[in-house]
């Protein structure tokens, strides 16, 4: 490996921590709170690191949102509409963020935003992805995943053409969703707070590694990219009339084949998948995603690759 295959990257040089994008998530609330009283956890040298509740009126009612879901309305619709007296309060708040750690798309934007979320889904420590050429992102990641080793820690993918999520975290350059679970709405586990606050430490951790000129050869990583949001089945008053079958229930990562049970009618009628080629189902039975008309989310796996990367900061004065 020549250094001139090398790519300089800018250093990262500030990060924000978003927890509370939804209320009632509770990991990433208790987090932040804390850390914003004693910081030192989350410091690194050189790196200013902002801890930040996102959406504080959802946290305070303990509920995913108040008018609309925070992390679906950074697109340019909403970012650039008029603020009038009935605005949404989430339409108002991403606006509020996105003046604060963006503007989103532009160089003064954050560098670097972790947006902590909890799920009651069996995913256990997703990382989640939104840009498959971010070869920062994939190299923290592969840092991540070896750090927690032999420890799972799946990377989800979620660049798609059609399924546009316009995230809390997409203001930032680099993205990164934290998804830990299960855990249900308006609890904390210990556990899974300890889950998240690992991942995040070994996140910044590799900032500062990066900053301090560390090189990171070549990786590659497996990761699940969505293909598509599968609902329930309903009625023709679009009522869900099948649950999720005890045989797909936490089961997230794991392959569904052609002909493996997916849903069960109160009637005991199985609904199999019909597919022809294997699939990763994950968000299984998500609470927050009854009302998405959301039972799952089928995945592939693809292998991702970054480049040989370093700081740039190395060839700067820095005095």
């Amino acid at each position: 490996m020549t250094s001139s295959s090398v790519v300089d990257k800018p250093p990262v040089r500030r990060v924000a921590i978003f927890g509370g994008t939804h209320g009632n998530e509770l990991s990433g609330v208790f987090l932040v709170k804390h850390w914003q009283e004693y910081g030192a956890e989350i410091q690194r040298t050189g790196v200013e690191v902002k801890p930040f509740l996102t959406n504080p009126r959802a946290v305070k009612k303990c509920t995913r949102y108040i008018d609309c879901d925070l992390n679906r309305v950074f697109d340019p619709d909403n970012l650039g509409r008029t603020v009038v007296e009935d605005i949404p309060y989430e339409v108002r708040r991403a606006q509020e963020i996105n003046h604060i750690f963006g503007p989103k798309g532009s160089d003064d934007a954050y560098d670097l935003i972790f947006d902590l979320h909890n799920t009651t889904s069996n995913m256990g420590g997703t990382l989640i992805l939104e840009n498959s050429r971010d070869d920062f992102t994939i190299h923290m990641f592969h840092y991540i995943k070896n750090a927690l080793a032999p420890e799972r820690c799946p990377v989800l993918l979620i660049e798609h053409p059609s399924l546009k999520y316009a995230t809390t975290r997409s203001v930032a350059k680099h993205p990164v969703g934290v998804e830990v679970g299960p855990q249900p709405q308006g609890v904390v586990r210990a556990d899974i707070l300890d889950k998240m606050r690992k991942i995040v430490k070994h996140g910044l951790d590799f900032v500062q590694l990066f900053n301090e000129g560390k090189e990171f050869p070549p990786c590659a990583i497996e990761v699940f990219k969505i293909m598509e949001k599968v609902d329930y089945p309903r009625n023709k008053n679009d009522e869900v009339i099948a649950i999720i079958h005890p045989k797909l229930q936490d089961q997230d990562w794991q392959p569904l084949n052609n002909g493996d049970p997916l849903f069960l009618t109160l009637d005991g009628e199985v609904i199999a998948y019909k597919g022809d080629c294997t699939v990763y189902p994950t968000f299984i039975n998500e609470a927050a995603y009854y009302e998405k008309k959301q039972a799952f989310v089928k995945t592939v796996k693809v292998n991702l690759t970054a480049k040989h990367i370093r700081s740039s900061v190395l060839d700067q004065n820095t005095s």
